[in-house]
């Protein structure tokens, strides 16, 4: 049976069937159908009707909302979890983190929903305002479109979704082609609610599609998590509109001389450079160690990598599974082999069978090879030897990205020195760049986005302030 799209809140199929596959063996996920052009005009249509009405629905009503959603993934954890894994390949184990953080992402959302109240402010404080007060309050910019990607495929989609529906601005969900079903999984808990019709809708719809959304005016804002090429045309094409984007990196990780558990340091960097293939904006990629505990660092990044386990996305003792699809494994195996062909030194991994990656550790990869230039999206990590944090830090900002970095040090005065000098949208400190907490702001400069997610963050991005000042008061 064909999983159903979702039109302003009501389920629909369409003769136009898609089958969609695992990258892992081809197996067969489950089914669904494109949206039609005519489904396609009737969600943002309702969207369009029900602005108004749902910027006014009472906090307890959306906070409910959310809250059920997240008590409901709860409950389904591990039938979520098992069609992440069929649909993209994601280990179960990562797979059931990424549920867990949904989980949590619209919790937040529902307490977040039930505070956001804005702020007084006296105006008094010139004689020409005695008796003036203001209330400042955010208010939705109206319907999102919200554009989501395929290596998360419920936890970046609830970051668009829980913080649209807690300041009541409606939203259309365009998940990515090639894992739709958790989406979908998402309508069928989004329709258990008393949220009015038109408030949300998921709908699969080829790129094309896509693009006529962006443009459309009763869409104001759009929310896009992807590449940069896509967005920052998205940018381009819709320059009135409110546009955040949330793109690449080649997160770097510096360990300091003075770390003491370089073995913690090193199996931290070998975890989560090789988590979810690398399929992930911050993923660690670049690894700048000074020269003193160098080859401690590299010698147990190694060894902890190889220790990764390969195989069924459905084993729990899978540590990385296969990447999206054979094309973009054939691209990572391609830009290893140029690094190595350039005189980097391949250490461990390298090897390419379908669409898996074996886990790739090198070092001495020379400057302008993409492997450290671009976002490999793909289970690499550089290894590189500096002679100061000085030189590490110039290396790091030597990116386009800058989303988030890691830096191993005891010394707080670093800590805060990493902080102002470093050019990322957040500083982890004692641990790798891929460290994420879903209510804190999340983001990044250069080319690595706009805006911030994190459920507060991202409610303040899709609202405006407005302004009801009061006359005649005492203060």
């Amino acid at each position: 049976m064909s999983t159903p799209y979702w039109v302003a809140g009501r389920p629909v199929t369409s003769d136009d069937v898609v089958e969609v596959r695992s990258p892992h063996d081809g197996a067969l996920a489950g089914t669904t159908s494109q949206a039609t052009a005519a489904d396609v005009e009737r969600a943002v249509a309702a969207a369009d009707a029900v602005a108004a009405e749902f910027a006014l629905t009472p906090a307890h009503v959306r906070a409910a909302a959310l809250d059920h959603v997240s008590r409901r993934l709860a409950e389904r954890i591990t039938e979520v979890a098992a069609l992440i894994s069929a649909e993209s390949g994601k280990p179960v184990k990562w797979a059931t983190v990424e549920v867990n953080r949904a989980i949590a992402t619209f919790r937040w959302a529902a307490e977040e929903a039930r505070r956001f109240s804005g702020e007084l402010q006296r105006l008094d404080t010139e004689p020409a305002s005695d008796g003036r007060l203001a209330l400042v309050r955010r208010v939705s910019r109206g319907p999102v479109l919200g554009i989501a990607p395929f290596n998360f495929p419920l936890n970046l989609v609830a970051h668009k979704v829980a913080p649209a529906l807690a300041v009541g601005a409606p939203i259309i969900v365009k998940p990515a082609p090639a894992t739709p079903l958790i989406s979908l999984l998402l309508g069928e808990l989004l329709a258990e609610t008393d949220l009015p019709e038109g408030s949300w809708s998921v709908l699969p719809v080829p790129n094309e599609v896509a693009s006529e959304l962006v443009a459309d005016p009763r869409l104001p804002v759009v929310s896009f998590t992807g590449s940069g090429p896509v967005g920052f045309a998205i940018l381009e094409r819709v320059p009135r509109k409110h546009v955040t984007l949330e793109l690449g990196g080649n997160a770097a990780v510096v360990v300091a001389p003075d770390w003491s558990d370089l073995d913690w340091a090193a199996e931290r960097i070998a975890t989560f450079s090789m988590y979810q293939a690398g399929q992930s904006c911050i993923s660690v990629q670049r690894v700048f160690v000074h020269r003193d505990v160098y080859q401690r660092v590299a010698d147990a990044v190694v060894e902890n990598v190889r220790k990764l386990g390969l195989g069924e996305p459905s084993d729990p003792a899978t540590d990385v599974g296969p990447l999206i699809n054979e094309a973009a494994a054939r691209r990572v195996e391609t830009w290893v082999r140029e690094a190595v062909d350039a005189g980097a030194t391949l250490l461990t991994g390298g090897t390419r069978d379908g669409a898996t990656v074996t886990p790739t550790v090198l070092a001495d990869v020379p400057a302008g090879c993409k492997v450290v230039d671009e976002e490999v999206f793909g289970p690499v990590v550089v290894l590189d030897v500096v002679d100061s944090v000085e030189e590490a830090f110039g290396k790091v900002n030597s990116s386009r990205f800058g989303l988030q970095a890691g830096l191993f040090t005891h010394d707080v005065r670093l800590a805060f020195k990493a902080s102002a000098r470093l050019e990322v949208g957040g500083v982890i400190v004692g641990d790798v760049p891929s460290f994420r907490a879903d209510q804190m702001p999340y983001g990044g400069v250069k080319e690595s986005g706009i805006g911030r997610e994190g459920v507060r963050s991202a409610m303040a991005d899709l609202t405006e302030e407005k302004v009801l000042v009061l006359t005649g008061l005492e203060i």
